[in-house]
């Protein structure tokens, strides 16, 4: 049987783990797993992004490259969804166009930011034995995850802003 601990313990320095039979670190359950490998991913989606795609000029559309469909949102309505532009900044920034990647998404723009320091800290939580899902689920990382829907909110109305 496994206890969760929660994070926040010794100061909020020791991430939430994971323990098994005897109070010793034990398997890690299945959304750990998820989201460790989503953060690997994540880097090796950005280099892909990086060395084999071309931001789209439209400033939304990079990801069709990529054999994805257009966004419907702008095909039936001429408005962009939330997400319109997030792979074209992405791109943009990470090769090297900072600038550009704001002026086109800024919601991208952070995300090209987030990935790796979300990589670094699921490496961080993974080797000191914690369990991903459960220091994501605590409350301290709730207000990061508000704080990250009210960005991609905002960049949504900018995008809309930028289309008309």
């Amino acid at each position: 049987m496994a206890l969760v601990e929660g994070a926040g313990e010794q100061g909020g320095r020791d991430a939430a783990r994971t323990r098994g039979e005897g109070g010793s670190l034990g398997a890690r359950p299945s959304p750990h797993w998820i989201l460790f490998a989503c953060a690997g991913l994540s880097i090796v989606a950005m280099l892909a992004l990086a060395l084999f795609v071309e931001p789209d000029e439209r400033g939304f559309g990079t990801h069709e490259q990529l054999g994805m469909l257009p966004c419907r949102s702008m095909d039936w309505f001429g408005v962009p969804c939330p997400g319109c532009g997030v792979t074209t900044s992405v791109a943009l920034a990470v090769q090297g166009r900072p600038l550009d990647s704001i002026a086109n998404q800024p919601f991208g723009f952070l995300t090209a930011l987030f990935l790796p320091v979300f990589f670094l800290w699921s490496l961080r939580v993974h080797f000191s034995g914690g369990d991903l899902y459960a220091a994501l689920a605590s409350r301290r990382a709730r207000p990061l995850l508000v704080g990250g829907l009210a960005a991609l909110v905002a960049a949504w109305i900018y995008k809309i802003w930028l289309v008309f």
